[in-house]
């Protein structure tokens, strides 16, 4: 049997006194696509950061295709094949879709990249690929800055899918996007499950029902419940936490 993508074992960061997360645990498996939900306060972002380097765990380790990356520098946690898309996009608003993937693409990473004829065809190939995932070709040659918000949350997703990281780590993908938009985000993601490892963090339970993938409920900086969303919405001590709050408390 093949050993986990990644392994977080019995991870605890203290941030004076205050226990962000306490001895949490969770495993992925190559192609796996897991939610993880939870109210503000659980430690999501901070449950991230351990991941990519950011914050350096009090305890525990945190351990990617058989080797740890505690201590490690973000970039060199990102080379080794893990990308994270933030909250806000975070694309080049004065370039082009087609300038910003190509950026994405390209090796090694110059200003010279922008240059098409630059690019080999495999990377030209490359960025119609992307650009066809997410369903902005019509937009190539407009600027990353006058797209829509759900938009620019694609852009940034196939950006982060042309530095072939075999783990994504997708921060509130549809924070502010119509509903029409959140079930094609969904579907996005659901399409790029299996060649990649995803681990998608979010509120809106909505989307979460349109993945379809298992779920882990973080509480109070640990894993509370762990399940398919149908099982998940029954658990009481999780109704109690969370489903139950009102929108404005979560």
């Amino acid at each position: 049997m093949n050993s986990p993508l990644l392994e977080i074992q019995q991870i605890s960061v203290s941030f004076d006194g205050f226990l962000a997360l306490n001895d949490l645990n969770l495993v992925l498996n190559e192609g796996d696509l897991r939610a993880v939900i939870g109210p503000n306060g659980a430690g999501k972002t901070t449950f991230l950061d351990v991941i990519t380097g950011k914050v350096l765990p009090t305890k525990g380790d945190v351990i990617f295709k058989d080797k740890s990356l505690i201590g490690q520098k973000e970039y060199r946690i990102a080379r080794k094949g893990i990308g994270r898309k933030f909250q806000s996009p975070r694309i080049f608003k004065n370039l082009s879709v087609q300038e910003n993937l190509a950026l994405s693409v390209s090796r090694p990473k110059t200003p010279f990249s922008l240059l098409f004829n630059n690019l080999k065809v495999k990377q030209l190939d490359k960025i119609q690929h992307l650009m066809s995932i997410v369903n902005l070709q019509s937009k190539s040659n407009i600027k990353a800055g006058a797209l829509s918000h759900g938009q620019k949350q694609w852009l940034e997703i196939a950006m982060l899918v042309g530095q072939d990281p075999d783990l994504l780590l997708v921060d509130e993908p549809v924070a502010g996007l119509t509903d029409e938009e959140t079930d094609l985000t969904a579907d996005l993601l659901k399409s790029l499950a299996g060649d990649h490892t995803i681990l998608v963090i979010d509120h809106d339970m909505e989307f979460i029902r349109r993945l379809d993938c298992p779920v882990s409920v973080l509480h109070q900086g640990h894993i509370l419940k762990e399940g398919s969303m149908s099982q998940i919405e029954k658990d009481p001590l999780v109704i109690e936490i969370y489903l139950g709050q009102s929108e404005e408390e979560v």
